[in-house]
């Protein structure tokens, strides 16, 4: 089976360029300006050319109006949205007629009784990216660095297409894979030396480590 890899958070021309080296079949923008990983339209557009025809380009965005989704699709031209905040199944179908592009939407889970929101958006996003819930008093929907219990999703249906996310990096890749069995993962913190921070050489290390994990389930 193959295995979705998404960067999420990029900025500079170093770590998308780790991230492509490695093999990300995805690379996200974020456009959201709470977020130390915000990045303006015109910078994605710039690293957005740099993955043509290598990585998906997803600009991610968080209860955005129609204004600020128009000014990402003319200017970054990406190949997906993700959409991260409270959007509604209506907002969600709305968009994917509007810009007619496929949409991700995130899903944020803590407890099994969260599950329950998944079935509100599978018939209507074209993907969905299971997130764990923000701490309380936090300010962004995502990119805390912290995990949920992954067991959680053992419920779900084996031929569910869905992004893993929420507090990944090199060290648990190996146990979120061989638990959850995702077709797709997101990392973003997992990779950064400090918020907003992509390094480099903790990207190789967790496209290793997602090898390394890969192959010993094979084995």
């Amino acid at each position: 089976m193959t295995l979705d890899i998404k960067i999420c958070g990029l900025k500079t021309e170093p770590a998308i360029a780790a991230a492509l080296e490695g093999g990300a079949t995805h690379v996200g923008f974020i456009f959201f300006e709470k977020s130390p990983r915000h990045v303006t339209v015109e910078a994605a557009a710039r690293l957005r050319r740099t993955a043509e025809r290598r990585a998906a380009a997803v600009a991610v965005s968080v209860d955005a109006g129609d204004e600020m989704l128009e000014r990402i699709v003319e200017g970054v031209r990406p190949d997906l949205l993700q959409l991260h905040g409270r959007e509604s199944p209506a907002r969600v179908a709305a968009i994917k007629e509007r810009y007619g592009l496929p949409v991700m939407k995130a899903v944020p889970i803590r407890e099994a009784g969260d599950l329950s929101l998944i079935e509100a958006y599978r018939n209507v996003a074209d993907r969905l990216l299971l997130d764990a819930k923000p701490p309380a008093g936090a300010e962004l929907p995502g990119g805390n660095g912290v995990p949920f219990d992954w067991s959680l999703l053992a419920s779900l249906d084996a031929e569910f297409n869905y992004m893993l996310s929420g507090g990944l990096d090199a060290a648990n890749i190996g146990a979120a894979l061989k638990t959850a069995k995702p077709r797709g993962i997101d990392v973003s913190s997992g990779v950064e030396t400090a918020p907003g921070e992509k390094d480099p050489d903790l990207i190789r290390a967790f496209f290793a480590a997602v090898s390394t994990a890969r192959a010993a389930d094979a084995a």
